[in-house]
């Protein structure tokens, strides 16, 4: 029974955690190449396939921490950029870095409004009476939660996330340079973060919050 929920619950996960986590880093390539930086498009990132953006680790611990029922969590192979070729690199790169994030809550507010049609407008008797519709809106509300996760993990401003990139942004270049120097540690910090459990404290009101708005 219990591996039956697990693969229950990673079934209804799977289809909002890969569009949160594809179009995320489509989001961060399509903004590059609108800048100048062709590396995503020839490298064939610029799609929702979700093989190139595969990584083995990333979609290793989602597979995890789904079926084990706590924080789900997981990451796609990060997008190249290549700020060569950027007229302002500081500028392009931080709207390249909110991009992804900015994908996140799009998505969460589609899966919000999918979720508001299956419940309002479709008969309360069909959904109740038919397994397959009851999991699709299962996984529209899984799909607010993650993405909307997916969106707030990101904005934290510890490099390498998104929203260290963003910050720089604000920063003189030299305050910016020692900062992102800290990304060598940034995946250790946020392991700590996680297993201390202050990741979650952080992210549940952010999330939960929003959901409730949306």
């Amino acid at each position: 029974m219990e591996i039956a929920k697990a693969l229950e619950t990673l079934t209804i996960y799977i289809v909002p955690a890969l569009l949160g986590i594809i179009l995320h880093e489509v989001a961060h390539g399509y903004v590059a190449y609108r800048h100048g930086d062709p590396t995503a498009k020839v490298l064939g990132r610029l799609t929702i396939n979700p093989l190139p953006h595969i990584d083995p680790m990333g979609l290793l611990v989602f597979v995890l921490t789904s079926v084990s029922g706590s924080f789900v969590f997981g990451w796609a192979k990060p997008v190249p950029v290549d700020t060569r070729y950027f007229a302002e690199p500081k500028k392009a790169m931080m709207l390249v870095a909110f991009a992804g994030p900015a994908m996140n809550f799009v998505l969460a507010l589609c899966f919000a409004f999918l979720l508001w049609v299956g419940l309002k407008v479709v008969p309360e008797q069909f959904w109740l009476a038919n397994q397959q519709f009851l999991a699709i809106l299962f996984a529209c509300k899984a799909g607010i939660v993650i993405n909307l996760g997916l969106a707030w993990l990101n904005l934290i401003p510890i490099p390498p996330l998104d929203g260290s990139k963003i910050l720089a942004f604000f920063l003189s270049n030299k305050q910016a340079q020692i900062y992102m120097s800290l990304e060598r540690y940034g995946f250790l910090i946020l392991l700590l973060l996680l297993f201390l459990g202050i990741l979650n404290k952080i992210l549940t009101p952010l999330v939960f919050g929003c959901s409730e708005v949306i």
